[in-house]
C-alpha cells in the first residue's frame, strides 16, 4: 500500500465532501460582500490571538470574550453570514474527525 497515494486519495474525498462543497461556495459568496467579508475576517483574526494567548498560559480577558461575542451575535443576525458559519463548523467538525481516526490508529499526539 503507497501511503501517499492514499492521503492523496483521501484529499480528493475531503475535497468532495458536501461539507468541505458547502464551506468553500459560501466563502466565496461571501468574499462578493465585502462588509461581511471584513467581518469574518476580524472575528477570525481575534479568534487566533484569544487562542494564542490561551496556548501561551495568558489570561483572556472580559472585554475581549464580550467583543468575540458581540461579533458572533451580529453575525448569527446575518442569514448569510449565520450559513458560512454552519458550513465552517461542519468542516471544522470533519477534519477534527478525520484527524482522531489517524492520530488513534497511529497513536500519534501532534
Amino acid at each position: 500500500m503507497n501511503v501517499y497515494a492514499s492521503a492523496h486519495d483521501l484529499a480528493a474525498a475531503i475535497k468532495a465532501s458536501n461539507e468541505y462543497i458547502d464551506f468553500e461556495r459560501l466563502r466565496k459568496e461571501l468574499e462578493q460582500d465585502a462588509n461581511l467579508s471584513r467581518m469574518i475576517k476580524d472575528i477570525e483574526k481575534r479568534q487566533i490571538e484569544i487562542q494564542t494567548k490561551q496556548l501561551k498560559g495568558e489570561e483572556v480577558g472580559q472585554e475581549a470574550v464580550a467583543q468575540m461575542q458581540s461579533l458572533y451575535a451580529m453575525m448569527a443576525s446575518n442569514p448569510k453570514a449565520a450559513e458560512y458559519m454552519q458550513a465552517e463548523a461542519r468542516f471544522a467538525i470533519m477534519m477534527k474527525d478525520v484527524y482522531e481516526i489517524l492520530s488513534d490508529v497511529v497513536k500519534v499526539n501532534i
